[in-house]
């Protein structure tokens, strides 16, 4: 009963984001599931997932550790098959056309990605040439990634000097080389000061403005979902909660509700600081057991 209702909730919420013109004009939507599922032994980790965004939409996903948004993001780049249901990337089916889903996804982990011992340059260098793009076409994509990012007068500089921000600036660089149509973030500011992830936030606005990509973020800061976010997905116990603008999911709780009243009111957890040194370990080591 469980997974028949919550398919049922599920395909509602989709239908309701299709009613709201997120196709481009093609008719394709850059992100769609249906019903997608995911089962290890007895075990639901995705519960009958039916979401969907527009091109050039901010789409967060919000949830409790372990409510299945990194199983989510697995599946939708091809990491890990679904056991059911289905999913589209650009138009792409995630099981019949993997490969033309990666040439459109990008994809920025918690885990540090960037290589310390090279300069930023280089390491967008090294990045240009893994996603074989066209060697004249290196230089000016590079320089154009640097501006949008602010890393231009730093190109020259060993990571390893970077501050945690400009690290986590390169990183999304690095991800947006080829262009891909759909951008997934894993918790982009976990770990870094109010002031670095505020610029990391106005770069991934700029980033959206100059190339009008579709980003998948999951995030644990409430702040972070609400400045950013078109539209916020709440993910729990593997099944869609609610979705719908921050304002509107905001409304559904009461006036003066903050993001964190409807986590805790759709969830019954509250939201707990992942800021200190001791939790962003804590946090990137699960995401390397994670995969």
């Amino acid at each position: 009963m469980r997974s028949t209702a919550a398919g049922t909730e599920g395909h509602l919420l989709w239908k309701s984001a299709q009613a709201m013109n997120l196709r481009d004009q093609s008719g394709a939507l850059a992100l769609q599931t249906d019903a997608l599922t995911k089962r290890f032994g007895d075990k639901t980790a995705v519960d009958a997932v039916s979401i969907a965004a527009a091109h050039g939409e901010i789409l967060g996903l919000i949830g409790p550790n372990g409510a299945g948004k990194s199983t989510l993001i697995k599946m939708l780049t091809t990491l890990l098959p679904p056991t059911s249901g289905s999913a589209a990337i650009a138009g792409f089916d995630i099981v019949r056309e993997p490969a033309e889903v990666r040439r459109r996804i990008g994809y920025v982990p918690q885990l540090l990605s960037a290589d310390g011992s090279l300069t930023g340059y280089e390491n967008l260098l090294l990045s240009a040439r893994l996603y074989a793009i066209p060697r004249v076409e290196r230089a000016p994509r590079i320089r154009h990634a640097l501006e949008v990012m602010g890393l231009a007068d730093s190109a020259d500089h060993l990571v390893q000097r970077y501050s945690g921000g400009m690290i986590r600036r390169l990183e999304i660089a690095q991800s947006m080389l080829h262009r891909p149509q759909v951008l997934f973030m894993d918790e982009p500011t976990v770990g870094l000061d109010p002031v670095a992830r505020q610029s990391v936030w106005q770069h991934v606005r700029q980033l959206k403005v100059a190339l009008r990509t579709t980003m998948l973020i999951t995030t644990h800061y409430m702040e972070e979902a609400d400045e950013l976010c078109d539209r916020i997905a709440l993910i729990h116990d593997g099944r869609i909660a609610d979705i719908g603008t921050p304002d509107e999911l905001k409304s559904r709780v009461g006036p003066g509700a903050t993001l964190d009243d409807v986590f805790a009111h759709l969830t019954g957890v509250e939201i707990e600081s992942q800021g200190s040194y001791r939790e962003v370990r804590r946090a990137r080591a699960s995401a390397r057991g994670h995969g």
